[in-house]
């Protein structure tokens, strides 16, 4: 998936960060204090409302600490979903990701990802779609030069990929879809704003020009590993 390909490169040393993985729906109460301290770390304006949905759509919650203090977490999970024209396939659902300014940049993010959509027992598979929301456009980066992404620049997406957006759009709980632009529409907030400066290059922009941050909106994005399936 884009996060073993990201780990790879980065080649970091993790090995002074403990790790652990919970299901979310029974982290404790430390573990959602700092679940939260992350957040509003990581956002302006951060929308607790938003992280209690995805603390209460995605099963697993994988948290990393630094000498007793936490300093990232991720929001994940792999399930077998029936697709459109698709029927028992691994979806990997990546879900928001905060680490503390810090530890950026130490590979936390990608490990912190992995771990928490492998949480989950799933069959063998020979091919699975890898799925996450994006509600800024350095997200997208994992994604956006992968031959099978939807949605690509000036591509519109075929009527089945279409369909199976919507299903994964569902999946996370999205407040709305637009199948034509891949745009998770918001409940009228923002989700927040990155307390970060990105340099963004201009392939990233464009597929997430659409994504209005002011009302909460997020760009759904969707890759096969190692392939897409015939006809995609």
């Amino acid at each position: 998936m884009a996060w073993d390909e990201e780990a790879e490169k980065l080649q970091r040393d993790l090995s002074s960060f403990d790790f652990k993985v919970v299901e979310a729906d029974k982290a404790s109460a430390k573990d959602l204090e700092s679940v939260f301290s992350l957040f509003e770390m990581n956002y302006r304006q951060a929308n607790h409302a938003y992280l209690e949905k995805s603390l209460a759509t995605l099963r697993y919650l994988a948290l990393a600490e630094h000498e007793g203090t936490a300093v990232g977490f991720a929001l994940g999970e792999c399930r077998v979903m029936d697709l459109p024209r698709l029927p028992a396939e691994v979806v990997n659902l990546a879900g928001i990701s905060c680490i503390a300014p810090q530890f950026r940049r130490r590979g936390l993010f990608a490990e912190l990802a992995r771990r928490s959509l492998a949480a989950a027992e799933v069959p063998p598979h020979s091919r699975r779609l890898t799925c996450g929301r994006m509600a800024h456009p350095v997200g997208v980066r994992p994604f956006v030069r992968h031959p099978t992404v939807v949605p690509k620049p000036g591509v519109r997406p075929t009527p089945w990929q279409q369909e199976v957006g919507q299903a994964i759009a569902d999946a996370f709980g999205s407040h709305a879809f637009d199948p034509e632009t891949f745009v998770c529409i918001g409940s009228g907030e923002p989700i927040g704003y990155p307390n970060i400066e990105f340099q963004v290059e201009p392939i990233e922009w464009e597929v997430f020009r659409q994504v209005n941050r002011d009302r909460g909106d997020a760009l759904l994005a969707m890759v096969w590993m190692p392939d897409a399936p015939p006809g995609w």
